[in-house]
């Protein structure tokens, strides 16, 4: 250090000086404004990025919460109309039911109906095919009667005592 105060010169301290007050005043008006103006703008778009960020988050978060709502709602509509297509299931069976049991019951009516239809007809023919033995009996035995006069006599004379006159 003793050397150092030895060759010390006044002068080139004077020069030093100036030249590094300079030198500072250059960095100064040349660098340090683009720097601190870099640095600056740098921490300004960080600042900006971690904002954007945050309401992306934001944002973020609403899209999921709307999306559970429409979800929620997309169920409970899903559940509605299962609902609704099981209460019309239900009923197109118990219409279809009514609408068999009235269709069976009109088949057993008319079922019915030709039964009874037919029980007249065979009833009918029954009369008929009974008169017409009836008609062939009785005319056998009139033929046998009619062949001798005398019980020819006694019928007429029995059907005229049955003939009330007026």
């Amino acid at each position: 250090m003793e050397k150092l105060l030895e060759e010390f010169s006044l002068g080139l301290f004077f020069w030093q000086t100036i030249l590094f007050t300079l030198l500072l005043w250059l960095l100064w008006k040349f660098a340090w404004k683009p720097i601190l103006k870099a640095v600056n703008d740098r921490e300004e778009g960080i600042k900006n990025a971690l904002e954007a960020a945050e309401e992306a988050k934001k944002e973020m978060q609403n899209v999921t919460a709307d999306s559970e709502k429409l979800l929620k709602e997309a169920r409970a509509e899903r559940e509605v109309m299962l609902k609704e297509a099981r209460e019309i299931k239900e009923k197109m069976i118990t219409d279809a039911k009514e609408q068999a049991q009235i269709e069976g019951d009109k088949m057993i009516k008319q079922a019915q109906a030709t039964i009874e239809s037919e029980k007249k007809a065979a009833v009918a023919d029954i009369k008929a095919q009974v008169a017409d033995l009836s008609i062939d009996i009785a005319e056998k035995v009139i033929k046998e009667e009619l062949s001798d006069k005398k019980k020819q006599l006694k019928l007429v004379d029995d059907m005229l005592g049955d003939v009330k006159l007026n």
